[in-house]
């Protein structure tokens, strides 16, 4: 009979995977912007964006204010390395003038209990900071600060709806300020709703758990959501804790189907008619008032008590959830049902105490059940931003249906196992959940600020002002003019050395031409096809060489002799190996040339270390080394830098190309010069192209005031140390290198990985450009930077990786900065040089860090846009500029050649 009179309550699994789905998109809801004014689960940001780590330590006090008691707490928390921590604890009643007066009374005497806690603990000489446990819906703009937006759970209390509590708190603490010693020192410095104080006080304990649930006099559930979901709040790194409010779901009428008349009928007599719907279903503040009306309406037509209605069915609020709990005790259950029926004066026959049993068990396993739904939609969600296929969690909990209930727990955690099959879930009961936990969230916001101020200062030299980056320009401006001058070339940092280029493409090159391509750890041989007119084009075909190590840091002959045998294959390859092709050698080191055929190298870089080549004259040896093969022979017409390959790629699309930049493994500038201004050789008609080799920028120590400690341990480290100072805070070569630095810096200091610095970080160079790219990507979750920490063999958090995100952003902002400046200082003088008030010109540029990190293309166009506002720059990528490039200079040198020749 019961059973089918509340048929409606028995929810089947295909019922509750229906209100899971409802649920689900409830919260979307609540997360959207547009959406969020309409919806029922407010999904309100706690500003909480951090777990418990263990390191946290110190004194905090607590007060706590939602319950029918309201609490002040004092938690020591010790970073023994065993997450201990110490709770004293003192309850005060919460009166009812008090919980249904004033707003100013109500902090008044929440004032009052703290100086009064204080006073016994003999805490009044101490200035301690405070976590305030406020367990009502809140919006919050930040961690300390939060407005009422209804009062819930019996309290209405008036003047506070639509007002911060915490600045309601800190003026009734004002009051009492006299009472303290220095005066008025308690620091309020997190508003927790209780949900979250259980999260983070389960969470302290074990570090798995992000969810956070209350099933007691109220109920609501609160999880750590990504950043990039809230749109809420502003920013997309990390998490944030989310505090529900799920007892409204349902007001808009998303479950009128599941509510029966008895939920209608205990609403209608409650103090927020229409309101907390789902609550109403599930909390023990009503689920006694449920039993109750159900027995008034199975009594009055006569299927219980022989239809005998006694004064205390009639009266609200009579049967309450202890009632419940204790008639579905296992064994004792009957006895008691009896024996609580008989003091209501309902006199019970055993049918009558077996019926009455069975309306609580039904009352009390939908609550379960619907709880159980909801519950698993977050944990759905969780393991979707996660992109896990199976999770493993913690959910904390705490209230006193779960805690005293005998049935209730079991029946939750077997219906979450059935809804979220692929979710492992520990249920972690919260010991002093909402007191301790205020402040264990006090506690992580003051390690978080200590850390951020230790963070921000380890970051902070890499922050360039304007000024520091007009001064560097003006400073690559000094050392650009000293290169060029006869009298100080030799001692120059930038050595601005002629490459012999006197031209650009006009269009009427063509032919068939070599080219080879060595400046990194790859070797690459082209033939390259160039036709003239109206079907002007670039026909390529390349083959690409691995250099090992051992060659690339052997004796000169050897590394010659490989590459050879690399041209030697690629000839075969092709079927030209007869042919005596013109060659155009791009040779991406430093070196000092006397002709366009004819180059010394000043010194290596980039990794390699080959012996007997620094001081001699490279085509020279290229053309020993063929000797020495006897197979074929080659007409070597020009070396060539891949910078200069770079501006005569471009400059072959664009005639008004004449800077070519490389940012990439190495970073390097070189640029048209007029003739007249190049002192070290001689004429002074036309132009010239100019390699700056402005790598070497700094080596005289002019800019040793923006060198950071990171950027000397990186230069001490590398195989030339003092050299290429420059290079060396703006190259993709170095900038891993640097970040690897501060990441060990912050280990140290126990801000990042726990304070343990693995194998794999000690590792020089494990820390590649590619990395930065990646973990800098705006399309990329923290969850993926995890994984690229986790492939490094960095286990990391999801706090260790924002940090490294933004460590990483820290030092390619400031490589991007840097890069600009100079590149600014270029602009302006070729301005200078036209005698331009306004100047038009195209940059030429290669290189992965330009073509792939997210941002560094758009930072150095920024800085250089603001150095140098009089100039009007494009900036053009660069297709294949050391192979193509070579090929069109060999083009360019041959027909100017035929040209002098006529």
């Amino acid at each position: 009979q019961v059973d089918r009179y509340l048929y409606h309550m028995r929810l089947s699994d295909d019922v509750l995977l229906d209100v899971m789905a409802r649920f689900q998109a409830e919260m979307v809801k609540g997360l959207g912007r547009d959406t969020n004014p309409t919806a029922t689960v407010k999904m309100l940001p706690s500003f909480v964006r951090s777990l418990p780590d263990g390191s946290e330590k110190g004194d905090f006090l607590a007060v706590d204010l939602g319950g029918s008691q309201f609490r002040a707490h004092q938690v020591k928390v010790f970073d023994d390395g065993k997450q201990s921590s110490q709770l004293e604890s003192k309850f005060y009643p919460t009166p009812k003038e008090v919980i249904q007066g004033n707003g100013a009374e109500l902090f008044d005497y929440v004032a009052e209990c703290l100086v009064d806690f204080m006073e016994t603990k003999n805490l009044k000489h101490k200035k301690l900071p405070l976590g305030f446990t406020f367990s009502f819906p809140c919006k919050q703009t930040k961690l300390e600060e939060g407005v009422l937006l209804a009062w819930t759970k019996h309290f209405k209390v008036r003047g506070v709806q639509d007002t911060d509590v915490v600045s309601s708190l800190r003026k009734a603490l004002q009051k009492h300020k006299a009472s303290f010693v220095p005066a008025g020192d308690v620091d309020v410095l997190a508003l927790v709703n209780d949900t979250v104080g259980t999260m983070m006080t389960c969470g302290y304990d074990d570090q798995r758990c992000e969810v956070g649930l209350i099933i007691g006099t109220g109920t609501n559930a609160c999880y750590m959501e990504e950043m990039r979901h809230i749109d809420l709040v502003e920013g997309d790194e990390g998490r944030m804790c989310i505090n529900t409010e799920w007892g409204a779901f349902g007001d808009d009428g998303a479950l009128d189907d599941l509510r029966t008349e008895f939920d209608r009928e205990l609403d209608l007599g409650s103090l927020n008619p229409g309101r907390q719907l789902f609550e109403k279903m599930i909390s023990s503040l009503y689920l006694g008032e449920l039993v109750r009306l159900i027995l008034l309406k199975m009594t009055k037509e006569g299927l219980l008590f022989n239809g005998k209605v006694s004064t205390a069915l009639l009266t609200k609020g009579k049967i309450e959830m202890k009632h419940v709990s204790a008639m579905e005790k296992y064994k004792e259950g009957l006895s008691n049902t009896k024996e609580i029926l008989t003091e209501l004066n309902l006199f019970p026959s055993e049918e009558d105490c077996i019926a009455v049993q069975h309306v609580c068990t039904i009352v009390s396993f939908r609550s379960a059940n619907l709880c159980a739904a909801a519950l698993a939609a977050i944990l759905t969600r969780l393991r979707e931003n996660k992109k896990l296929l199976r999770m493993r969690t913690t959910v904390g909990i705490d209230g006193g249906l779960y805690k005293t209930h005998p049935q209730y727990a079991k029946r939750l955690h077997k219906v979450v196992r059935r809804l979220v099959p692929n979710c492992d879930v520990r249920f972690l009961l919260s010991v002093s959940g909402s007191g301790k936990g205020a402040a264990m969230v006090t506690a992580v916001a003051y390690r978080l600020a200590a850390q951020r101020k230790r963070i921000d200062a380890a970051l902070a030299p890499f922050l360039l002002t304007l000024e520091t980056l007009q001064e560097v320009k003006n400073k690559m401006r000094t050392e650009l003019e000293y290169g060029l001058k006869r009298e100080t070339q030799a001692s120059a940092s930038v050595k601005m050395l002629p490459t012999y280029v006197c031209g650009t493409p006009d269009g009427t090159e063509k032919g068939k031409f070599l080219a080879l391509d060595l400046g990194g750890t790859n070797f690459r041989v082209l033939l390259v096809k160039i036709r003239s007119g109206r079907r002007r084009s670039v026909q390529m075909y390349n083959k690409i060489f691995a250099i090992p190590l051992e060659i690339m840091q052997g004796t000169g002959e050897e590394l010659f002799d490989h590459i050879v045998q690399c041209i030697a294959d690629f000839l075969e390859y092709m079927g030209i190996k007869g042919a005596r092709l013109p060659l155009g050698f791009t040779f991406s080191f430093p070196c000092r040339q006397a002709s366009i055929d004819k180059g010394t190298l000043v010194g290596w870089t980039k990794g390699f270390k080959a012996t007997d080549c620094e001081g001699e004259d490279v085509v020279d040896m290229l053309r020993e080394a063929i000797r020495r093969r006897n197979e074929f022979d080659l007409d070597i017409v020009a070396v060539v830098n891949d910078t200069v390959g770079t501006m005569m790629t471009c400059g072959y699309e664009d005639p008004n190309c004449e800077i070519g930049l490389i940012a990439g493994t190495g970073s390097n500038v070189c640029y048209m010069e007029d003739m007249k201004n190049i002192e070290i050789v001689e004429g002074n008609e036309g132009k010239m192209c100019i390699n700056t080799e402005w790598g070497g920028f700094g080596d005289n120590g002019c800019i040793d005031n923006i060198r950071t400690k990171y950027d000397k341990e990186v230069d001490e480290g590398s195989l030339n140390p003092g050299k290429q100072r420059y290079e060396k805070m703006t190259s993709g070569m170095y900038l891993g290198e640097i970040v690897r630095q501060i990441l060990i810096d912050l280990t140290k200091q126990g801000l990042l990985f726990r304070g343990q610095i693995s194998e794999s970080l000690r590792k020089r160079g494990i820390f590649e450009t590619k990395f930065l790219s990646q973990i800098e990507s705006d399309r990329l979750a923290l969850l993926q930077v995890r994984r690229i920490l986790q492939q490094l063999g960095l286990d990391s958090t999801c706090e260790d990786s924002i940090i490294v995100k933004e460590v990483c952003g820290a030092v390619s902002k400031r490589a991007a900065q840097l890069c600009g400046a100079g590149l600014a200082a270029i602009v302006e003088k070729k301005r200078e040089n036209q005698g331009v008030e306004h100047l038009q010109i195209t940059v030429g540029v290669d290189g992965t860090l330009y073509k792939l990190h997210p941002h560094f293309s758009r930072v150095l166009r920024e800085t250089v846009k603001e150095l140098a506002p009089q100039c009007d720059v494009t900036f053009m990528l660069s297709e294949d500029g050391s192979g193509k490039g070579a090929a069109l200079i060999t083009a360019v040198a041959k027909r100017l050649h035929n040209v002098g020749q006529k």
